[in-house]
């Protein structure tokens, strides 16, 4: 894999620009010392390279191989396969490559045994994992099949960041006052994602509705739409607010979003975009599709402030 070439392609907004709302995506492979491969979106990853030299310390959480300095920034390395039930694979902490990563505002390195290469693959053949694979934790997020039956496991990292430093604590959110048939209705394939927007919202007082995938999200929002198309009302009087995440199986966010900004129907529903892509080139894609804001997770204050003023109008 050119690594250079990969560079630009990572630092270039124009090129994360034009996928927004294709439906496409590219995924990094990688392995963990096993016949498995596993991807991760490339637009999360800031750079690829051999393992550096880890300062051990002590009482890190389990998987946290320990601390790095990476130009004057400290970034803890976690191994990807401490949080995997693999066999046949090297011991954790001895992956020979390391991904510097960016989650939800977070750098990480995580150790990797070998990078392969970049693809670029429709969302539509990215896959909800069957409970086979689902059972490994609840890590395995989707899976892709590639020409020639291969498949590609896609890790849930934030499950992966919350069992390494636990979950985001929700702290006391003031409810907001909104008619009580009045709902949110929100999108996202990480379980806890989905638990971590579900607090902020019953902390708000709002009912609200959800999808694990923007396929499914569009089905849903459409039956709605035709609902209160029959009942005479506009949909805004049922769902004040959309959420969305951007990486999503089978439709991502950016395509539900287009899809939802091109429908009269939705007239004066604001779409936010709440996703761990939280570089300003993800920002630059969210808008290009057209969404009302975007909020990087997982920030349980910005999120209400955020959606607030939008409930009470």
């Amino acid at each position: 894999m050119d690594l250079s070439e990969k560079k630009n392609l990572l630092e270039s907004v124009d090129a994360r620009t034009r996928l927004a709302g294709s439906n496409m995506m590219e995924i990094l492979l990688f392995s963990l010392g096993t016949r498995e491969t596993f991807g991760i979106n490339v637009f999360k990853v800031r750079e690829v390279g051999r393992t550096p030299h880890i300062t051990r310390t002590p009482n890190m959480p389990r998987g946290v191989e320990g601390l790095i300095s990476l130009r004057g920034n400290v970034i803890p390395v976690l191994s990807l396969s401490s949080f995997l039930d693999l066999e046949g694979g090297p011991p954790p902490g001895l992956g020979k490559s390391m991904m510097v990563a960016e989650y939800s505002k977070r750098t990480l390195g995580f150790l990797v045994h070998e990078v392969d290469r970049i693809i670029r693959v429709d969302w539509e053949r990215v896959k909800a994992p069957e409970t086979v694979l689902a059972s490994n934790q609840g890590l395995i997020t989707a899976v892709i099949e590639l020409e020639g039956g291969r498949l590609v496991s896609i890790l849930d990292v934030e499950q992966i960041l919350a069992n390494a430093f636990g979950e985001a604590v929700i702290v006391d959110v003031p409810p907001v006052r909104v008619a009580e048939d009045v709902s949110i209705f929100f999108c996202d394939d990480s379980i806890v994602a989905r638990r971590k927007i579900t607090e902020v919202l019953d902390k708000l007082g709002v009912k609200h509705k959800h999808a694990t995938n923007g396929a499914e999200a569009w089905t849903r929002l459409q039956a709605i739409a035709a609902h209160a198309t029959q009942m005479g009302k506009p949909v805004r009087e049922e769902i004040r607010v959309i959420m969305v995440d951007a990486e999503m199986p089978e439709m991502d966010g950016y395509v539900l979003t287009k899809n939802i900004k091109s429908d009269a129907r939705f007239n004066g529903v604001p779409v936010i975009m709440h996703s761990s892509l939280s570089s300003e080139a993800n920002r630059a894609m969210g808008k290009a599709v057209g969404v009302d804001g975007y909020v990087a997770k997982f920030d349980a204050e910005v999120l209400a402030d955020t959606l607030r003023p939008l409930l009470e109008r």
